[in-house]
């Protein structure tokens, strides 16, 4: 593995601050973990680090202050951004409506040479990888090292489509992190999709790579790109393959979705309803990587099965690389099953002695999010129901780490022979294979399921197209109910949900009908 450089130019930075605010800043010794710097007229000065913020209160920025930062940079483009040439610092401002500065963003780039080693081998594939993850999480800097680490190790011609000059930096001359690869220059931002056409046609490259697609001309351009043999690596706006699909303009990067209507004999050859949500076409990217937070990758190997995995309402199964401070990396992935989730049926037998209601398992969760518990449970629409007193429990439910640590309620529920099951981590997706196997789903379940939700959904479409009439469907999981969502909206129809869980189910109107 590459050993680890940081390369930051703070010296630059400090250079077009006030004084004042330089000379303070030298002085702290969490300088090297700097993130941001906030400067607004008449407020104080924020400074943003990875982890945390200070906020100087006694000290006001004044028009003197961002007047001399404004001075010492480059000029602002269309897009009210600035540099500094030569380095990966990023500056933007904030005007009032007569077009004056008040405030100033300065954004801290860095090079981090070797931070693409755990993700090495999905880039050197020669198949399309798409990045997505909130901001700050390192997007655009994993973008340069992997152009400096195909361009130099690989010694493939990359093209770096370069919108703000975010990439490679300000100036005409690229920062030297993206290596041998070459920089194009955006002019404004809305003929992104035009030069990353004429970068194929022109420079013959092996690899583009582009940072933020985010309208429909950079998505058709894109799809252009693949289809002509060239490997794209891109970033996108939203955080996961779930965002992705349900955005209507970006859902095309990873295949579309369309409603089918199949013929009698085709669907009694799948076994499933006639009207289904299928893939509209290939994804135009191979592999997603979902950066969940610096140093966790969720990784989508397979777009095309991870798509259709989510249109039959079945969570897919990425894999999911931690790195650790010592550069050592932990993956695994994300659906495997801790040993510890199986329920035999006589203790909850047992527990329901205790005034469980009808069919539902009551479980009392400790330690976990109550939110992402009930979420999960609304997802896989499960009859469980949380409590909050051990005695009204048919299960508790904790993390595994908190087995030994002797906590009262745990001691509590162990005296009273309440079970006890756990999970590995307190995460939404462990609390849904604990459900899933507590309630033995299977995915066939779970997929009939959906098309019998999806065909009710088609017939209430239809029938309110021809009479304007609103219908209630029946009661509905999450999950399903964001499908049913998506396919009212492809008849032009406008849905909501009412209702309280388990009972939360989708209603259809038509547009401009009296409610």
């Amino acid at each position: 593995m590459t050993k680890r450089v940081i390369t930051d130019n703070l010296d630059e930075v400090l250079g077009i601050l006030p004084p004042w605010i330089a000379e303070k800043l030298r002085m702290n010794p969490m300088l090297s973990d700097l993130v941001d710097i906030v400067l607004d007229l008449k407020r104080p000065v924020v400074i943003r680090f990875s982890s945390s913020q200070e906020v100087w209160e006694s000290d006001l920025v004044s028009e003197d202050d961002i007047q001399y930062v404004v001075q010492h940079i480059g000029t602002f483009g269309k897009d009210n951004r600035a540099g500094l040439e030569g380095t990966l610092h990023r500056i933007s401002c904030i005007r009032n409506r007569q077009g004056r500065i008040i405030g100033l963003s300065i954004r801290i780039g860095r090079a981090i040479y070797g931070v693409v080693d755990p993700l090495t081998p999905y880039f050197t594939q020669e198949k399309s990888v798409l990045l997505m993850g909130k901001p700050g999480v390192g997007k655009t800097t994993l973008l340069r090292e992997v152009a400096r680490l195909l361009s130099v190790d690989y010694q493939k011609r990359v093209i770096v489509v370069d919108t703000s000059n975010e990439i490679a930096g300000d100036g005409d001359v690229p920062h030297p992190a993206i290596g041998l690869a070459r920089r194009m220059q955006v002019p404004v931002p809305e003929q992104q999709h035009d030069v990353m056409i004429e970068a194929v046609e022109n420079h013959m490259p092996e690899v583009i790579i582009v940072d933020e697609i985010g309208r429909k001309e950079e998505v058709d351009a894109a799809r252009t790109i693949a289809e002509r043999g060239v490997q794209l690596i891109a970033t996108a706006h939203g955080n996961t393959l779930e965002n992705i699909l349900v955005n209507p303009t970006l859902s095309d990067l990873v295949g579309g979705v369309q409603v089918v209507t199949l013929s009698d004999e085709e669907a009694h050859r799948r076994g499933t309803q006639k009207t289904i949500l299928e893939r509209k076409a290939s994804p135009t990217f191979d592999i997603l990587i979902e950066i969940r937070a610096r140093g966790v990758y969720a990784i989508h190997e397979d777009v095309e099965r991870a798509v259709d995995s989510l249109l039959r309402g079945i969570p897919p199964n990425p894999l999911v690389l931690r790195v650790k401070d010592d550069g050592t990396v932990e993956s695994g992935y994300e659906q495997t099953l801790p040993p510890a989730v199986e329920v035999a049926s006589e203790e909850i037998g047992a527990g329901r002695k205790r005034g469980g209601r009808g069919g539902e398992i009551r479980i009392l969760p400790l330690g976990l999010s109550r939110s992402k518990l009930e979420k999960a449970i609304a997802n896989l629409g499960v009859p469980a129901v949380i409590v909050e007193e051990v005695d009204d429990a048919d299960m508790v439910l904790t993390l595994r780490s908190h087995m030994n640590k002797g906590y009262q309620r745990l001691r509590e529920a162990k005296a009273k022979n309440v079970p006890i099951k756990t999970i590995k981590s307190n995460t939404m997706s462990q609390m849904e294979d604990f459900l899933t196997t507590l309630f033995s789903l299977t995915p066939e379940q779970m997929e009939a399921e959906v098309e019998e939700a999806l065909r009710e959904a088609e017939e209430a479409a239809m029938h309110t197209v021809e009479d304007q009439k609103r219908r209630e469907l029946r009661p509905a999981p999450h999950r399903i109910r964001r499908l049913q969502h998506e396919l009212i909206a492809k008849y032009g129809l406008l849905s909501f949900s009412v209702g309280e869980e388990p009972y939360r189910r989708v209603v259809v109107i038509y547009p401009g009908a009296e409610e």
